[in-house]
Order: C-alpha cells, then sequence, then structure tokens
C-alpha cells in the first residue's frame, strides 16, 4: 500500500466559528488571518493525489469514514500482528 494523502478542510465561515470557540480578545484576529494564510498554502502545496476531506457541518464519525474508505485502511492486519 502506497502513501494515503488526506486534508481536511472547512470554510472561512466554519475556520472563524471554530477559532471564536477557542480563541480570546485580539488573538482572535491574528490566529483567524494565520489559519487562513496556511490553509490556502496547504491547499496549494499539496500533492496532485491528495484528498480533501471537507469537514463544515459533519460529525467527526462521518469525517472519519471518508478518510478511511480514502486511505482503503480497512482496521484489518495480518494473523498475529498488531
Amino acid at each position: 500500500m502506497g502513501i494515503a494523502r488526506v486534508l481536511l478542510t472547512a470554510s472561512d465561515a466554519t475556520t472563524r466559528e471554530r477559532l471564536e470557540g477557542r480563541e480570546l480578545g485580539s488573538e482572535l484576529e491574528q490566529e483567524l488571518a494565520a489559519s487562513l494564510r496556511e490553509a490556502r498554502l496547504l491547499d496549494l502545496r499539496a500533492h496532485v493525489n491528495t484528498v480533501r476531506v471537507a469537514t463544515d457541518g459533519r460529525l467527526v464519525t462521518d469525517i472519519a469514514r471518508e478518510v478511511i474508505a480514502a486511505t482503503g485502511w480497512t482496521g484489518l492486519h495480518p494473523a498475529g500482528r498488531a
């Protein structure tokens, strides 16, 4: 099995909402600007075969299922291996 690349994405609005729940005061705008800048760089520099998984408004379990499907990982191990 080769390398599986998965990039979790969120809209700018979702990113703002999530950061508002974590950051206080003047740090919010600074963190938001940095987060948006980094997201753009990740998107531009991601390998051509990178699978993008949107996280907006989704349950963690649904996101995890999509990531597992994208990677081909089943969680099954050969006999005698963990």
